[in-house]
């Protein structure tokens, strides 16, 4: 079992070497650091989705700008939309699953926002749905996806597509990209 384990590891090094190599994914997780400042200031929201482990991680980079990262200062306007479970399933529910964030951000969403989704195959139809309300909307929308982006690709103004296709490391590279791109906006944001 030692070895297995070992294994795993290594296999998760080798995807984070990946993106660590991927230049162009590089300068995605930066333009987005600036495209979240940019919208911090000018009063927008950030909102997060995703289904099953991807929500978990959704509500834990929503909490990091809402919460704190490092450093000790004000709320930022953000948040998971998964997190009333009884408007999630009145809607699912009443309506389908499917619809569950889009009818959030048709209530909530205001031009120049953000919507941030994760989903490891890009092809969860909630959140395809939800970002295609967003553009609407005129929100701006963030893909954290898999290699191919899915059909998130068509409808996501930056793609942050982790060059794998085995979900737990694409869900440990989201986590490591959210993380990074939490720091860089709390630091950008309250540099002044």
């Amino acid at each position: 079992m030692s070895t297995q384990i070992k294994e795993l590891i290594q296999s998760s090094i080798t995807t984070k070497q990946l993106v660590l190599e991927n230049e162009a994914l590089i300068n995605t997780v930066n333009h987005v650091t600036d495209i979240i400042v940019a919208a911090f200031k000018n009063g927008n929201s950030v909102y997060f989705c995703g289904n099953g482990g991807s929500a978990a991680d959704a509500q834990h980079l929503a909490a990091e700008f809402s919460g704190r990262f490092y450093k000790d200062r004000k709320a930022l306007p953000a948040e998971a939309l998964h997190c009333n479970t009884s408007y999630l399933t009145a809607v699912a529910n009443d309506y389908s699953f499917d619809l569950i964030y889009a009818r959030l951000i048709q209530g909530l969403g205001k031009p120049g926002d953000i919507l941030i989704g994760l989903s490891t195959s890009g092809n969860s139809k909630n959140i395809v749905q939800a970002f295609e309300t967003a553009r609407d909307k005129q929100m701006i929308t963030i893909g954290f996806t898999g290699i191919s982006g899915g059909s998130m690709k068509a409808f996501s103004d930056h793609l942050v597509n982790i060059p794998a296709t085995d979900t737990p490391r694409i869900q440990e590279c989201h986590m490591l990209l959210g993380h990074i791109i939490c720091q860089l906006v709390e630091e950008k944001y309250f540099a002044e």
